[in-house]
């Protein structure tokens, strides 16, 4: 038996993959909560050989994570969080930090409605995060003039003062920063990219995210339900556009949760499907594609919430303020949360919104 160590313990990333959960697909185990901690432990410390670091990375890609340690890796990464809380209490949007490459980011113009229309939200992304590296919301905000490079405490005064915040991950969550180089040197994606998205830097009690088959919405919830760092009380997801918070034009599946006794398996978890048409939304995903994702998203925003745009981007915006309002509880139904989203645009207030964003 390896030699438990004083930082860590017994259980080296080198013996994990040789013991538990390295011998392929089908045929690895799974790992206890006490030694996934210890592995993402280790990993912030940068303890293990580069190579038994891929390795480890790899074998969790293969063999799908199960919740439970999916939730210590989440935990002991939020235990190195920057936190910093705003008054309000917002939708935490958390999209995938490594963007996108084809179709526009609308979470940025959908926040800033939600935000006119009394709902306050937080995005969160990094800079050319791996693998991708592609446009995610920090890349728009930056074509807005909208200030970015904030701390955790400006990104929360930033939330109170107009609505809507952004917080960026290398000064909430440096320990995940530092692992850059080691997930670009990947090449695919790893678990980080999944837990990075869970962080919560404002605190929020509601989180929104995206997935492409229900499974994932049912595992993100039982991850929170596990962690033993957040509580929350909703969970909305729905299917999205490149993993991103943007709802996917045409038949899509929807998840809700609610706390309580259970996770997904519990009664607080139900999954429906909705047509967007019924919502304004009728068109397809190439409608939504564009030549520059960072340019052209911040163009179709500064557009849309100034009133100069009825045709299928302010519908597509109106949508996604929908569920922002909706996944609040601001709004009893998505109907409701659409028509308060049209009232924010119509009236003027995301336009003020933004003014206010761009003179923070």
């Amino acid at each position: 038996m390896a030699q438990a160590t004083e930082e860590f313990g017994e259980w080296p990333l080198k013996r994990l993959m040789t013991e538990v959960c390295g011998s392929g697909p089908k045929s690895a185990d799974d790992m206890t909560r006490e030694q996934a901690t210890e592995a993402m432990r280790r990993i912030f410390a940068g303890e293990p050989d580069r190579t038994t670091l891929g390795a480890f990375w790899l074998a969790n890609r293969w063999k799908r994570n199960i919740p439970e340690e999916l939730a210590a890796y989440v935990d002991e990464m939020c235990s190195r969080v920057e936190y910093a809380e705003p008054d309000a209490d917002p939708v935490d949007c958390g999209a995938n930090y490594d963007g996108k490459g084809e179709t526009a980011v609308l979470g940025v113009a959908a926040g800033v409605a939600a935000a006119g229309a009394g709902t306050p939200v937080v995005t969160h992304s990094g800079d050319r995060v791996p693998t991708q590296k592609q446009d995610a919301y920090k890349h728009v905000l930056d074509e807005l003039d909208v200030r970015t490079d904030l701390s955790p405490g400006e990104s929360a005064a930033m939330t109170d003062d107009t609505g809507f915040g952004f917080y960026y991950q290398p000064a909430f969550n440096p320990d995940v920063e530092e692992l850059h180089e080691r997930r670009e040197m990947m090449g695919v994606r790893t678990f980080v990219n999944t837990v990075e998205t869970l962080a919560n830097p404002a605190g929020a009690s509601t989180h929104l995210g995206s997935f492409y088959h229900l499974a994932f919405a049912k595992k993100v919830v039982d991850t929170f339900v596990d962690s033993e760092f957040h509580d929350l009380d909703r969970v909305i997801m729905f299917q999205g556009m490149e993993g991103y918070d943007d709802i996917r034009p045409g038949y899509t599946k929807v998840a809700e949760w609610s706390s309580g006794e259970g996770g997904s398996e519990g009664d607080q978890f139900d999954d429906f499907e909705i047509e967007t048409a019924e919502y304004g939304m009728g068109f397809e995903e190439a409608d939504l594609e564009v030549d520059d994702v960072a340019e052209d998203s911040a163009r179709v925003t500064e557009e849309v919430l100034a009133g100069d745009r009825t045709d299928h981007w302010y519908d597509a915006v109106a949508l996604n303020a929908a569920f922002r309002i909706y996944a609040r509880e601001d709004a009893a139904d998505l109907d409701e949360g659409l028509e308060m989203a049209r009232n924010s645009i119509d009236d003027g207030d995301a336009a003020a919104v933004l003014d206010d964003l761009r003179a923070f």
